[in-house]
């Protein structure tokens, strides 16, 4: 039997840094076992899903030297790799389970499902839908899993062992959407299945969705892959790594510097150990000693000061006096970025040194100031500051794209939401971006910076500004 695994990013934003880590661990035993590693694109979030953050996936990994099989730009023998393409064939599937009885149509409202919600919580409930339309003969809304009531469903995890769920506590999970698109559920089975993936290797997240995954197989009558949920990354506090406390994007890491090689061994570190307790080791060396069972299960603390040790050791020890020249000019000067910044500086600079003082937060990745620089006039109540600047910057985070016309009008309509006067909001904006009063004009020089480096900024500014 050839070894066969996946993975499934959604392109609904950044490349997330637990694509990065799922895809290493999946492609070191896809590897070291002769077998084939798979990049499925899951799509059929079509309100958030775009080509854009579909590419910056391709882009990241290939960046991190994660190559794929099959998939997205080589093809394969399973047909398209992109969920969106594959809509006749999850149609085919799904009126199978209503043929069989084993799903429904469900009509209820957004409304209604919100007052079961409601009532549920009232009464300490566990959440979840009703089945209020199990036993109804429709023919329209969304179709549903129709779960059995009683017993367990039982499924082993190569990581955790046998695991049991009452079936009571799994919901009727929505499997087709009114719009014609598959819920991920019923899409990642069928295409697992097709696929011919002997080995789901996945997040722990999808725990509590496995049962339900486990019943879809169950009622096609075809045998499960077998499971192994890899451990969270998490901050230092042991929640799940996020945004709000550390940079999470693949582009970050790129942007800001970090050698792939590099971020590669940090991500292998998180939840794999070497026997001979070996720290700094090549993909070839961690496909070469690794061993599914051990890894580890303790929570990995997505530490970036180890990331930076281990960045420093690669550059040191990994890179000749030539290639750290080349690895400069490509990652802080290389000639795109720079012919964006001297339009913008030119103007204001009389000899070379002074491009240096004028646009170094151009290149920088601090650029902390006192704190009192981050207030905005007529607003005194801290609390509703933290708040507003938290609107803002997640506003700006899912901005796309993120250029001169679209960050202009996102910032000038906050300011007329907010009722805020735009020079009030602007200087403050500025200095949380290049720590500077005097820059060039502020949509140029943000979007210039980039949506990487100015997320970082403004949640570290955010940050001094809660302390």
């Amino acid at each position: 039997m050839e070894i066969r695994v996946r993975i499934g990013p959604s392109p609904t934003g950044d490349p997330h840094v637990g694509t990065g880590y799922v895809s290493l661990f999946n492609y070191a035993f896809a590897k070291q076992q002769g077998g084939k590693f798979i990049l499925r694109i899951e799509d059929t979030d079509q309100k958030r899903s775009s080509l854009e953050s579909e590419q910056a996936i391709l882009n990241s990994l290939k960046w991190l030297g994660i190559n794929w099989d099959e998939g997205p730009d080589i093809g394969g023998p399973c047909g398209p790799y992109r969920q969106s393409e594959r809509l006749d064939i999850y149609k085919k599937h799904i009126d199978m389970l209503l043929a069989s009885g084993h799903a429904y149509w469900c009509t209820c409202t957004a409304e209604r499902l919100a007052e079961v919600r409601k009532r549920q919580l009232a009464l300490k409930q566990p959440t979840g839908y009703d089945g209020h339309c199990r036993e109804l003969n429709h023919t329209s809304g969304v179709i549903r899993l129709k779960t059995p009531r009683e017993g367990q469903t039982v499924f082993h995890d190569a990581l955790r062992g046998e695991i049991k769920i009452e079936n009571s506590e799994v919901d009727d999970q929505v499997l087709f959407k009114s719009d014609g698109f598959p819920t991920y559920h019923l899409a990642n089975v069928v295409d697992d299945h097709l696929m011919r993936i002997t080995h789901v290797i996945r997040g722990e997240e999808w725990i509590s969705s496995t049962p339900k995954h486990v019943l879809l197989y169950r009622f096609f009558g075809w045998k499960p892959p077998e499971f192994a949920h890899l451990p969270l990354l998490r901050n230092a506090d042991k929640s799940k790594v996020s945004k709000r406390k550390n940079p999470v994007s693949l582009d970050y890491f790129r942007e800001a510097g970090y050698l792939p090689d590099a971020l590669l061994n940090f991500l292998g570190l998180m939840a794999f150990s070497f026997e001979d307790g070996t720290e700094v080791f090549s993909l070839q060396d961690f496909v070469k000693n690794f061993k599914l069972e051990r890894v580890s299960l303790g929570g990995p603390v997505f530490d970036l000061k180890k990331l930076l040790w281990l960045n420093g050791r690669y550059l040191r020890e990994k890179r000749t006096d030539s290639q750290v020249v080349s690895y400069l000019q490509d990652q802080l000067f290389s000639t795109e970025y720079m012919s964006r910044i001297i339009p913008l500086v030119k103007e204001r600079v009389e000899k070379s040194e002074d491009f240096i003082e004028y646009a170094d937060f151009f290149f920088k990745g601090s650029v902390l100031v006192d704190p009192e620089n981050y207030l905005i006039k007529g607003i005194d109540d801290k609390k509703k500051l933290i708040e507003l600047y938290e609107l803002l910057i997640e506003r700006l985070e899912n901005l796309r794209p993120f250029d001169v016309p679209n960050l202009e009008t996102a910032l000038r309509t906050f300011c007329e939401e907010q009722q805020i006067k735009s020079k009030d909001l602007f200087m403050p904006v500025r200095m949380m971006a290049t720590g500077k009063k005097a820059t060039p004009p502020l949509f140029d020089t943000l979007a210039v910076l980039g949506r990487e480096r100015c997320r970082t900024r403004f949640r570290a500014a955010l940050g001094e500004l809660k302390k």
